[in-house]
């Protein structure tokens, strides 16, 4: 079952252990828990459903709190402090491309709005609804989860859009096939949600981002449907495709996703590395990447996430290795890179021999695959940390952006700085770190993560994560940086977007927004 306030199934959990929080109450100070609101209490703000009856919509008050929000700070805040005040009328499960076709004739004759849903992932607002006189109907894909075709000469696999991850490469691998995207989310968020977001996957280094591995598909549109066909290649004007990548369910309803798989790899492993200091590591990622060595992912932690992530697991090996590597003089400033082989035998063991002798030559330490395999046996789990340590007194908040390796270096430092400046403004710690992945040739991204103490009113604690959010927002834009690499705009990065757009380029995704949809029905507010 499915938390209806936090992240994930409530049969999960991700234990802090002792140690983890006597780390964390030094770096923040005393944690004091704050009461969720009960699950009772928010149902009974519900109120009645503006909609009327269809027999695909369920008015219940359940069906609509639990698609009331995502997971961003503000829908954390609304749903654990009870201050839930716009729910959507009614909760839409279509089966079929005709069914939502339906359903958005239903919306439109009923004045209502639409937001798609897929998995409840979103970080950034994506499916909150608007406050407003005009009735929502969240519209989930949930049941539209079915391979529909596997065309193993082209390697093209057709998908009904709202399969979640797990469920789609269960499919493809009875199949013999992965399509490798692997985001963080990957238990719970969709390949429509993945393309209407452009997401990235954790070894996109290898498989590509989203829009490399989206091919074609279907759109349903308020103006009738739309066919994005899989051609490999297309010199044939605007690439229609592109539109809907990042289209956040402004212009319509993914239905149907073809996207290009591989075989399944003969071998995948996780090994780490540990360097002296940051800059030899960043040293490395670039050379590795640059240089074309044929991973499947690099991350690469900055001193205190290296710690920090230690001390979180828990493995009762950190101790013994904390003192081995003080020895032989990798303190306090050590950085912990990740990498990943995925792909033939013959081509695994060169690889990693290859990346090996790069780290070596930037003063890295190879130490094999147990910190690897640590990384991989947790790589879905960690978004349960945030479970754990909420119910302590402590919130997590992450942020992303994307930059050329030139300003890598000193935009890293200089969000983080940021981050702890505005919260000392509150009289407050901050712990916050960072580490790049998804590596380009002439860029990474940079990956931010902060803590910080819950407060017993949510108002104030809202202050205090806008306060850190707006001020590394403009920081990264200072330093040339895209407001986000992978999570989407929504609601919480919006006001960012023109400084990166220009007014010519907003103008024209108002333009392509009214044309599919020019009554505004579709996900308002949301992007533009």
């Amino acid at each position: 079952m499915k938390r209806w306030n936090g992240w994930g199934n409530v049969s999960t959990d991700y234990p802090v252990p002792p140690s983890a929080l006597e780390y964390l109450t030094k770096r923040l100070g005393q944690l004091t828990p704050v009461p969720d609101a009960a699950k009772e209490t928010v149902l009974a703000a519900v109120g009645g459903s503006r909609l009327p009856a269809h027999p695909l919509v369920d008015v219940s008050a359940g069906e609509r709190l639990m698609h009331a929000r995502g997971q961003s700070m503000h829908d954390w805040v609304d749903l654990r402090y009870g201050r839930v005040n716009s729910f959507p009328d009614g909760v839409a499960f279509p089966e079929t491309d005709e069914d939502v076709r339906g359903l958005l004739k239903y919306a439109r004759d009923a004045g209502a709005q639409v937001i798609p849903y897929g998995g409840g992932t979103s970080v950034v607002g994506h499916i909150t609804p608007c406050p407003n006189d005009r009735p929502v109907l969240s519209l989930s894909l949930e049941k539209m989860t079915r391979l529909l075709d596997l065309d193993e000469t082209s390697r093209l696999a057709n998908f009904q859009a709202g399969v979640a991850g797990p469920q789609l490469e269960e499919q493809l691998k009875a199949r013999g096939y992965t399509l490798g995207h692997f985001p963080q989310s990957f238990e719970y968020s969709t390949l429509g949600g993945w393309i209407v977001t452009r997401s990235s996957g954790q070894q996109s280094y290898r498989y590509g981002k989203i829009e490399a591995l989206f091919a074609g598909g279907l759109m349903e549109t308020p103006r009738g449907l739309l066919e994005m066909k899989p051609v490999p290649a297309s010199a044939a004007g605007m690439d229609v495709r592109e539109m809907v990548l990042g289209s956040e369910g402004r212009l319509g309803v993914v239905t149907q996703a073809k996207v290009r798989v591989r075989p399944l790899p003969e071998v995948e492993s996780f090994f780490g590395v540990f360097f002296p200091y940051w800059e030899q590591g960043s040293d490395a990622v670039r050379e590795i990447v640059q240089s074309e060595l044929p991973v499947s992912m690099l991350r690469l932690s900055n001193p205190l996430e290296t710690e920090t992530t230690l001390i979180l697991s828990g493995k009762s090996w950190v101790g013994l290795a904390d003192r081995g590597l003080r020895v032989i003089g990798y303190g306090d400033t050590r950085c912990l890179m990740v990498f990943g082989v995925t792909g033939s035998r013959k081509q695994f063991n060169r690889t990693r021999g290859d990346v090996a002798a790069v780290c070596r030559k930037h003063g890295g330490l190879f130490v094999g695959t147990i910190v690897g395999h640590t990384w991989e046996n947790s790589r879905f789990l960690s978004p349960y940390l945030r479970n754990t340590l909420w119910e302590r007194g402590v919130a997590i908040d992450t942020l992303e952006t994307a930059l050329p390796w030139s300003q890598v270096r000193e935009a890293s430092k200089a969000i983080l700085q940021s981050i702890v400046d505005a919260m000392s403004k509150h009289n407050e710690n901050v712990l916050a770190f960072s580490h790049l992945s998804h590596v380009y040739r002439d860029g990474a991204s940079i990956y931010t993560t902060y803590l910080f103490r819950r407060t017993p009113d949510p108002d104030e604690m809202l202050a205090r994560w806008q306060d850190m959010k707006h001020t590394a927002s403009l920081t990264l834009q200072k330093y040339g940086g895209t407001i986000t690499h992978q999570h989407g705009v929504g609601v919480d990065h919006a006001p960012y977007l023109p400084a990166e757009k220009g007014a010519l380029g907003m103008d024209a995704m108002r333009a392509v927004i009214r044309s599919f949809d020019p009554d505004g029905m579709m996900n308002p507010g949301k992007l533009v």
